[in-house]
């Protein structure tokens, strides 16, 4: 069937658009609601509409702050040719891969499974049951054009063979997300070689790993620095010092306002992807807070603060949740709101201090970004300069931030996603327990209180809200993990026994709806939504994969009630992803992490106080606990807190209780004789 001429497609009804995604949780499909495409969510109503009409469907996959999705929008969705032809032939659906992460999984594993890659956006043409049979990502808008109407000249007389297709694809991914079996336990030994690997793969001369688009490395660079406190091994604290040094100096981090963007599209983090990501920094926050906690650096403290406060400030919603993103594009240009020339750098502080400031941020006449502007990199120490040097690069820091404010600033992704949240949860939760900040313990109790109050419905979780608004879509396996993991630092940050009973109730709910034969996880729950194959993927991506997501929190949730079956499924599953781990360390660091804290104990450290804020034993016991251990202060017996149950004060004098896989040492009194126990 060739496209139909505007006339046969308003007589059969096609043409009359219906604006399907104006009440989506969505900010990425409400960018498409008025698109000429009549697109319709991720529902039953579109696949019944596909059979009906006897028609393919086309699944567009992407998220708010993608570039590329904005150009296929621009060039192809928001026109009229184009959508005349996608609604005379195809019922489209628009999916937020955000929102719908098992959706995407199943289909990108589809897509690279027929192209050898894959990325956003995500183009899938499927039968009306959702059976993939052609995919691809980006096409630019003639090529588009070619495909529609070879697609559905195909499915008109080639009918069988698309069937086929269809058929091979779904055989193919169904055996890529199958949960791994039952192999041996994570050995110390495997995480040695596993660490070795990284060594060997590092980029010594621009840190990181791997070549252009280089990417935030930040569970793997978590593991290194677990690694080194185990073992020692200088060489893997170098690679986590040298790495965050360079990106936190490069354009990738924000010089003016502090975060991280998602990946920089060189090798030497001088030019960023601008997007930033909620996940990005959550992960990177932790890793420079822990870095700060083992060298004492004054760039990692620094970086650690102004991405804490990135996260709260420029992501904080309304509700006391965290936004997910701030956009690629500003105004549909990249780098509109950051980059900078000489020139404007002088019109923005004067003669002296602009010439400073493009030395300082290496600002040149010829740019390292586009159109002869540069992105600001910081070209050399600042932060163990004098004072004298470190207040004209704050003043200049001030000045600049406040010229920019007054640009056109990239949109944001507002939605508010589970897993997400519990990252920032806590990783600002260790963050201001080392540093004593009340309001950034304040910014991550808020948000727990939100995804408790909020995405947890009759005991299961919702994966995204927005506006205080639950989303329908079902939490998946990493919004589990997550947010018990989440909840699991709440308790110890607050002394509060409700959080740890709602971790231990997520959890719970996991190995029942989630939990695979042989020790793994699916990614979505037993009684979840059908799809074409249920995805099981177990590495760690952009994210942590739900499995080590979950194991992480299986871990510190054990510890924390000396539970030990919640140790025994953490160490089940870590022994199905013993054989990845072994052959790829960079898509497993979390898990590895993960292997650390059960190798280390985790310990578990009671501080028995009546003045734990200002308790020197629990200032100690953050700074030199090992890898994955819990903590918690307060009174003697105080309820809903187990680690404190039946441990008294010795003398009247604030006593700290050491416990390493239940078994203890003797209590101490002195900051001293802590530190000694835990070394």
């Amino acid at each position: 069937m060739r496209a139909a001429d505007p006339a046969s497609v308003a007589a059969s009804g096609y043409g009359r658009r219906v604006n399907r995604l104006a009440d989506a949780t969505s900010p990425y499909l409400h960018q498409h609601a008025d698109n000429p495409v009549d697109w319709w969510p991720w529902c039953e109503e579109a696949f019944a509409e596909a059979r009906r009409r006897d028609v393919p469907v086309i699944i567009s996959v992407g998220y708010a702050a993608c570039h590329w999705c904005h150009v296929m929008a621009h060039e192809s969705f928001e026109n009229e040719a184009v959508a005349e032809v996608m609604n005379a032939g195809f019922v489209s659906v628009k999916v937020d891969r955000e929102e719908r992460p098992d959706v995407d999984a199943v289909y990108m594993t589809a897509t690279q499974a027929m192209t050898g890659q894959g990325g956003w956006p995500m183009t899938v043409f499927a039968t009306p049951d959702g059976t993939p049979f052609f995919c691809g990502t980006y096409f630019p808008r003639e090529n588009f054009l070619r495909l529609l109407e070879s697609v559905t000249k195909a499915w008109q007389e080639q009918r069988e063979a698309v069937l086929q297709q269809g058929a091979a694809v779904v055989e193919a991914i169904g055996g890529a997300q199958a949960v791994g079996a039952a192999g041996s336990p994570l050995t110390a030994e495997l995480l040695d070689s596993a660490a070795a690997q990284l060594r060997r793969e590092y980029d010594s001369g621009n840190g990181g790993f791997g070549g252009a688009p280089k990417f935030p490395p930040h569970m793997n660079l978590l593991f290194q620095l677990r690694h080194h406190q185990r073992t020692g091994a200088a060489q893997d604290l170098e690679i986590v010092r040298h790495t965050c040094e360079a990106m936190a100096r490069g354009g990738i981090y924000d010089q003016l306002a502090g975060g991280f963007a998602r990946y920089s599209v060189d090798a030497h983090w001088t030019v960023p992807h601008f997007e930033k990501m909620l996940y990005d920094n959550a992960l990177l926050l932790r890793v420079y807070t822990q870095l700060w906690r083992r060298t004492a650096d004054p760039l990692a403290a620094r970086v650690a603060a102004e991405t804490a406060a990135f996260i709260i400030d420029d992501l904080g919603t309304p509700e006391g949740g965290f936004a997910s993103a701030l956009d690629a594009d500003t105004e549909g240009v990249e780098g509109l709101t950051y980059a900078w020339t000489p020139a404007q750098l002088i019109e923005a502080l004067g003669e002296s201090d602009g010439t400073y400031a493009a030395d300082l941020f290496g600002v040149t006449q010829a740019g390292t970004f586009e159109h002869g502007t540069s992105v600001l990199r910081l070209a050399r120490d600042v932060d163990d300069a004098d004072e004298e040097v470190t207040a004209r690069w704050a003043r200049v820091r001030a000045r600049l931030r406040e010229v920019r404010d007054t640009r056109p600033q990239p949109a944001r992704d507002d939605k508010v996603v589970a897993a997400w949240n519990g990252l920032a949860i806590t990783a600002l939760v260790e963050q201001s327990r080392l540093t004593g900040d009340p309001v950034t313990a304040a910014a991550a109790t808020r948000a727990g209180e939100l995804l408790a109050g909020l995405h947890l419905v009759d005991g299961r979780l919702r994966r995204v809200s927005r506006d205080g608004v639950a989303g329908a879509p079902a939490g998946v396996l990493e919004d589990y993990g997550c947010v018990a993991e989440a909840f699991c630092a709440l308790h110890q940050l607050t002394g509060e026994g409700r959080w740890l009973e709602l971790a231990g109730g997520l959890l719970d709910t996991a190995l029942e709806h989630f939990a695979a034969e042989g020790g793994g996880f699916y990614d979505t729950a037993d009684d979840a939504e059908r799809l074409v194959t249920r995805p099981a993927d177990p590495t760690d991506n952009a994210t942590p994969s739900g499995l080590s997501a979950v194991v992480t929190a299986l871990v510190t949730y054990s510890a924390l009630t000396a539970q030990p079956r919640y140790r025994e499924a953490a160490e089940r599953a870590l022994a199905t992803i013993a054989p990845i781990l072994g052959r790829h360390a960079r898509f497993s660091g979390w898990s590895a992490a993960a292997g650390e804290a059960l190798l280390s104990g985790p310990y578990e450290i009671a501080v028995v106080t009546e003045e734990p804020a200002a308790d020197p034993l629990l200032l100690a016991a953050y700074k030199a606990a090992p890898p994955g251990a819990v903590i918690v202060a307060g009174a003697p017996d105080r309820p809903g807190v187990p680690l404190l149950a039946d441990r008294t004060m010795i003398d009247g004098a604030s006593t700290a209780y050491v416990c390493r896989g239940f078994v203890c040492d003797r209590p101490v009194t002195t900051v001293e004789e802590l530190v000694a126990q835990l070394s």
